[in-house]
């Protein structure tokens, strides 16, 4: 089973620190090494919703504080993360909010979002070498719980990660969670996870080339396997050619999939992009595939506690057609265009534009009744303009509009809705120490 692999990897790990060099002899002690951060952000975002579905708002403020200590000095370093958050809502709760993809306030029993949220989190850390081992509640970024920090509040795991780095340009992670915080409720367990082993890694072949594989298996729900291959080809000093393809294997546990209405097991997705860079612009051309018998398509994030859905992190989808729509569906394959610009090469540093134009077709879904509808299509078209400043009383303070416009054939009406979204974020972090 996956978690006696983790623990034998995580035995291994240990076993091999003796002859490594060792980050812990550079130790400068609990506080020397201790920083204090605090991420005032301010977010709205407005779903314009077609086809008589109501339309969705949610504004609010946060302040999300995060301290990470040194370690103590000595063979064995111990330390301790903590983070506390903090949200208030302004949208004022007039019947817009409770949508599942915005979820900055959960409503309660009588659909009522709450006004504000408080909570926080505490983990203990143990580093031998170039290894530590975190216990308590966490922020993972990983290919396979990668925690959603795009919304108001981010979300959060409980559990233990191993994380070593023992060899050069070779990263192994090992990792056992039993809880998820909603980023939109309080409480250490409110996203009802059962449970998630990770094991995997990342490995810097050369300059150009890395690599990633990683499985993980959520109790009662699914398995999966992540692979990415990244190629960079440089051209001239200004100029370069990045290949990047992301896959990911699930199969659905079966109790899980009949539950779901799913048919099918298994799906396959992947996405091969191919960026070139001149100067300050990037041109990107990517195509994804969604391929396998569940009908599904690509399942990951939510919660397991109300929603019925995964529990795996809403960032848990390192593909390239990943916008609004992320273009998953069952059978679906989708082709993107896409644009940047870095406006600091016309003296306007921090500034950058994005565009893209996503289109997808073949798309399978099933509706209620478990009817099956197929040869579906969507399309988005996805811009973004950010700021960030660059020097003064306000230096690192970003602004980021975003808009998308998704129109969904009516053939995937149960698979996606059609809508204009817009997203105005203001982030201002404070580095206290």
């Amino acid at each position: 089973m996956l978690n006696k692999r983790i623990g034998l990897l995580a035995l291994g790990i240990l076993g091999a620190t003796q002859a490594m060099a060792s980050d812990q002899s550079d130790s400068k002690g609990f506080v020397d090494d201790s920083h204090l951060n605090v991420l005032l952000r301010n977010a709205y975002i407005n779903r314009d919703y077609k086809n008589g579905k109501d339309d969705k708002i949610e504004w609010g403020q946060a302040a999300i504080g995060t301290f990470q200590s040194g370690f103590t000095q000595g063979t064995v370093g111990v330390g301790v993360d903590a983070f506390g958050l903090y949200a208030v809502r302004l949208d004022g709760g007039r019947g817009e909010t409770g949508a599942q993809g915005i979820d900055f306030f959960k409503q309660d029993n009588n659909g009522n979002p709450a006004k504000d949220l408080a909570k926080g989190g505490a983990a203990v850390k143990f580093r031998l070498s170039n290894t530590v081992l975190t216990y308590g509640d966490q922020m993972p970024a990983l290919p396979l719980l990668n925690y959603d920090n795009s919304r108001l509040l981010p979300e959060s795991y409980t559990g233990t990660l191993i994380t070593s780095k023992e060899i050069e340009g070779l990263e192994l992670n090992a990792g056992h969670f039993t809880a998820e915080s909603r980023k939109s409720a309080e409480g250490r367990d409110s996203g009802g996870l059962k449970g998630i082993d990770i094991l995997g890694g990342s490995y810097q072949f050369t300059k150009q080339f890395k690599a990633a594989l990683y499985a993980s298996d959520v109790d009662e729900v699914l398995k999966k396997q992540y692979l990415n291959l990244n190629y960079v080809f440089p051209i001239a000093s200004d100029q370069s050619l990045t290949l990047d393809f992301n896959g990911y294997r699930t199969q659905l546990d079966r109790g899980y999939a009949q539950a779901q209405g799913a048919q099918g097991r298994d799906n396959r997705i992947w996405s091969l992009a191919a960026t070139y860079a001149l100067g300050a612009h990037s041109f990107t051309i990517a195509h994804q595939s969604s391929t396998g018998g569940s009908l599904l398509g690509y399942p990951y994030g939510g919660y397991q506690k109300d929603q019925g859905r995964i529990g795996d992190g809403g960032n848990t989808i390192n593909l390239a057609n990943s916008y609004w729509s992320d273009f998953n569906a069952a059978d679906e394959r989708s082709w993107q265009l896409g644009y940047g610009l870095d406006f600091g090469a016309f003296g306007v540093p921090g500034l950058t534009y994005n565009v893209a134009y996503v289109r997808g077709d073949n798309i399978t879904s099933v509706n209620s009744a478990g009817t099956v509808f197929t040869g579906g299509t969507e399309r988005e078209f996805f811009n973004q303009v950010k700021y960030v400043v660059q020097s003064g009383p306000a230096k690192d303070l970003s602004v980021k509009l975003r808009s998308s416009i998704l129109r969904v054939s009516e053939q995937s009406r149960d698979y996606n809705v059609s809508g204009n979204e817009v997203r105005v974020y203001v982030d201002y972090p404070i580095s206290v120490f």
